[in-house]
């Protein structure tokens, strides 16, 4: 991997991408970025509060705008929202700048990291579980289009995540999306 290429943290909520993300930029000696809150910094207000305001059309125009600047950066650990990948512009641009490492999990255990969270405004809903299989069906096609990688963190630990992700950067001369598609690494015990 060069030296000054993002890794960008993909895949749906509550899969880690924000506490992996943390931990491998903490092992690659890089900052790292949440483009979630990176967005509430910029505005000022929380997720929430933008979708009941602006609507998700309003918050997606947000973090477009988020995403393109943070692509024109270097050597940032980035862990994107769960809906980042809609926007094609989000992922050329994703794709272009960095190694993109998809983090993976069933619904049900999506849900069980994320039932009690207040900040999920796509989650509002009588069946929150269903809704999570809904979002996962429609955008895997999207994180596999981009992803060099892709890390089931089902029973995988944050060290043990960390720690592949880490050996897998290791051996990329230059990284990038290869022709043969993007390595799947299935969960392990950890």
């Amino acid at each position: 991997m060069e030296a000054q290429q993002n890794v960008w943290l993909i895949g749906p909520m509550g899969v880690g991408k924000t506490t992996v993300g943390r931990q491998l930029a903490r092992a690659l000696d890089r900052e790292f970025i949440d483009s979630d809150h990176e967005i509430e910094q910029r505005t000022g207000a929380n997720i929430p509060w933008i979708f009941d305001i602006e609507g998700e059309e309003g918050f997606r125009r947000r973090e477009r705008a988020v995403i393109e600047d943070l692509s024109s950066r270097r050597a940032l650990v980035i862990a994107t929202g769960g809906g980042a990948v809609i926007d094609p512009r989000n992922r050329a641009d994703m794709a272009r700048s960095g190694v993109v490492v998809y983090l993976s999990a069933s619904p049900d255990r999506i849900h069980a990291r994320t039932r009690r969270s207040q900040h999920r405004p796509l989650l509002r809903t009588a069946d929150p579980r269903a809704r999570i299989a809904e979002l996962i069906a429609e955008r895997d096609p999207l994180y596999r289009e981009i992803a060099d990688v892709i890390l089931d963190t089902e029973r995988r630990g944050v060290k043990s995540a960390t720690a592949f992700i880490v050996r897998y950067l290791s051996e990329q001369p230059t990284g990038g999306a290869g022709s043969a598609g993007p390595l799947e690494m299935r969960s392990v015990q950890s």
